[in-house]
C-alpha cells in the first residue's frame, strides 16, 4: 500500500528538500529549468547544513575510562595521589594522569576547550623568541577568544576587549586576565563535578594494597 503524507500535518525540512530535488512533473516548461536549478542548489545546501547539524548532536561525549585507554599504566596514581586531587584543581593538573582524567572528563561535557585554552597559555608564556611569541598569540586569539571562534572559551566582555587590546602590543602576560578567568571558572564549576564523577571516585576507592607480612 503506498504510504501518503497529510498534507494538512507540518513536513520535516529533509520532505522539503526532498521535494525541491525531485524530478519536474512531465509536460513542465522548459522556462522554468534555470528557476528549478537555483531551487536545487538551495535544498542541496539545505542538506549539506542538516547533515552537519546531526553529526553534531550525534557525536557521543563518550565514557570518560574510554579516553584514558592510551595513558600509560605506570602513570595512574595511588591513592594517596589520587586524594591529593581533591585539595585543589592545581595539585590536579600537575599529575599527569591527573591532566589526562580531567581532560577526558571535560570531554564528556563538550567544554575541553577550557583546559586546552588554559594549556596553551601555559605553553605560550614559556616561549623566548618574539616572532614565535608573537605568532602563537594571535593563534590562541583566533581560535579561542574571537567571536564564534572555533573552540571560543566563555568570557565576560571586558576580558574579552582586554585581550584583544592586548594583540597591539603582544607581550608574554597578554592573556594572563583571560586565563584566570578560565581557571576560575574550570575550578568553581567543572572540577566540583570531576570530584563527583564516576572516574574519580573509582580511583579514590581503590583498595590499598595488602601489607606484605
Amino acid at each position: 500500500m503506498p504510504f501518503f503524507r497529510d498534507p494538512a500535518k507540518p513536513q520535516p525540512v529533509e520532505f522539503h528538500a526532498e521535494i525541491l530535488l525531485a524530478p519536474p512533473p512531465r509536460g513542465l516548461r522548459f522556462g522554468v529549468s534555470l528557476q528549478r536549478r537555483h531551487t536545487m542548489k538551495e535544498a542541496k545546501d539545505m542538506k549539506n547544513r542538516l547533515g552537519i547539524f546531526r553529526r553534531r548532536n550525534e557525536s557521543p561525549g563518550g565514557h570518560p575510562q574510554s579516553k584514558l585507554d592510551k595513558v600509560p599504566k605506570s602513570l595512574k596514581p595511588t591513592l594517596e595521589e589520587a586524594l591529593k586531587w581533591g585539595e585543589s584543581l592545581e595539585k590536579l593538573l600537575q599529575h599527569k594522569y591527573g591532566l589526562a582524567a580531567f581532560r577526558a572528563f571535560l570531554r564528556t561535557e563538550f567544554s575541553e576547550e577550557n583546559l586546552e585554552f588554559w594549556l596553551s597559555c601555559e605553553d605560550y608564556k614559556k616561549i623566548k623568541s618574539q616572532s614565535k611569541m608573537t605568532s602563537k598569540a594571535k593563534k590562541i586569539f583566533a581560535e579561542y577568544i574571537a567571536i564564534q571562534s572555533c573552540k571560543e572559551v566563555n568570557l565576560d566582555s571586558y576580558t574579552r576587549e582586554h585581550t584583544k587590546e592586548n594583540m597591539q602590543n603582544i607581550t608574554r602576560s597578554c592573556f594572563d586576565l583571560a586565563q584566570r578567568r578560565i581557571y576560575g571558572l574550570m575550578e568553581k564549576d567543572s572540577y566540583p563535578r570531576f570530584l563527583r564523577s564516576e572516574l574519580y571516585l573509582e580511583l579514590i576507592n581503590q583498595k590499598k594494597p595488602s601489607p606484605v607480612l
